[in-house]
């Protein structure tokens, strides 16, 4: 008998609709190969919540998720949702409230840069010859982006703006052991990110962190500020393997390391609670400019179900297995506007295309 997965697959807006129908369509493929149902409940999310139901992350949305055992989200946000007020616009009416309802705590957020692909990188050929594969992990519930209190306060000129940073040491403990266990089964390096000089959330991290490293005597750990962290990953990014993150460091020195790799329409995510269940989506936005024209690059999105089958259903062959075809497309010079060179045996092609190389390197 088939096993059964559900899961609550979430398009939003953009091109999250395009890039979401390839990643299912070889989400069924992997199904078929491994006699495996996945249950798709599609659900709208962002602006096309507000469209549809009235809010960025409508009731039904969250009971259809909590009913399923993972999330495939695509993107959220567009011009047509800015002149809302700032807590009902889709990515703070929506990703955040997903992260707290459920739990996500851990970020896991890969910045690779595949060998036949280097030429799209910013960065000099002899600085990332090869490629390079660094994982970010950032906490994602605490930090200065939830900690109370927040606000602006006052009148006129007297008003003043309030974001409040805490991290309590269950929270850094947490965080600090998905790090060392991403690295245990990589190259067990963890440098973890603070700015201990200044911030003294900053001191008790690296202190937890510390404590946390010693239960794990095969990873070398290191510790470096923030602002020399933003610096050395243009200057030497194969120098790291697990990057370790608060919530705000995280998200900024993570995105930093996904533009290095030339485009974010390559690199997945995933966002993970206690236990199994997680959010997984790509780290790019909705790209509004490009929406329905049939150009956008799925490979993240693709990349995302494959961490989820990884991390949520444990199917460890059938995630290495996408990550090997989409490898294996990309040699073959498959290429979506994004990552295009015009190089000697590169194929320009469009969204369904490039899903169609990869399904067929999965067959």
């Amino acid at each position: 008998m088939a096993k059964t997965f559900k899961i609550a697959v979430l398009p939003g807006d953009g091109i999250g609709p395009e890039v979401m129908a390839e990643a299912t369509r070889v989400l069924d493929v992997i199904g078929k190969n491994y006699n495996v149902i996945f249950q798709g409940k599609f659900a709208n999310v962002g602006g096309a919540g507000i469209d549809n139901e009235g809010k960025a992350l409508p009731q039904t949305t969250i009971d259809i998720c909590k009913d399923s055992d993972a999330i495939l989200f695509g993107s959220v946000g567009g011009p047509k949702w800015e002149t809302l007020p700032p807590d009902e616009q889709p990515e703070r009416g929506a990703l955040l409230p997903l992260r707290k309802i459920f739990g996500l705590y851990a970020n896991l957020r890969p910045a690779i840069i595949f060998p036949s692909l280097t030429g799209a990188s910013s960065l000099k050929e002899e600085v990332i010859s090869g490629g390079f594969n660094v994982l970010v992990v950032r906490e994602l519930t605490g930090g200065i982006y939830f900690s109370q209190p927040k606000g602006i306060e006052g009148e006129g000129r007297d008003r003043i703006g309030i974001d409040t940073m805490k991290y309590t040491v269950p929270e850094i403990e947490r965080i600090a052991h998905v790090a060392f266990h991403a690295a245990m089964k990589r190259d067990k390096k963890v440098c973890s990110i603070d700015k201990a000089n200044v911030l003294s959330t900053s001191v008790l991290w690296r202190e937890v962190v510390s404590t946390i490293s010693k239960k794990y005597p095969e990873v070398e750990l290191s510790h470096m500020y923030v602002d020399n962290a933003a610096m050395q990953l243009v200057k030497w990014p194969k120098q790291f393997d697990v990057i370790l993150a608060e919530n705000m460091f995280g998200d900024i020195l993570s995105d930093e390391a996904a533009m290095l790799t030339g485009s974010l329409g390559m690199l997945p995510s995933a966002s993970l609670a206690e236990g199994t269940f997680g959010m997984y989506e790509p780290s790019g936005g909705s790209a509004p400019d490009i929406a329905g024209q049939g150009i956008a690059n799925p490979i993240a999105q693709i990349l995302s179900a494959g961490m989820m089958l990884k991390f949520s259903f444990g199917m460890t062959d059938a995630s290495e297995e996408i990550d090997t075809a989409v490898a294996t497309v990309l040699d073959q010079g498959y290429r979506t506007r994004d990552i295009y060179q015009n190089k000697p045996g590169e194929k320009l092609v469009n969204t369904k295309e490039i899903g169609d190389a990869i399904i067929a390197a999965l067959s």
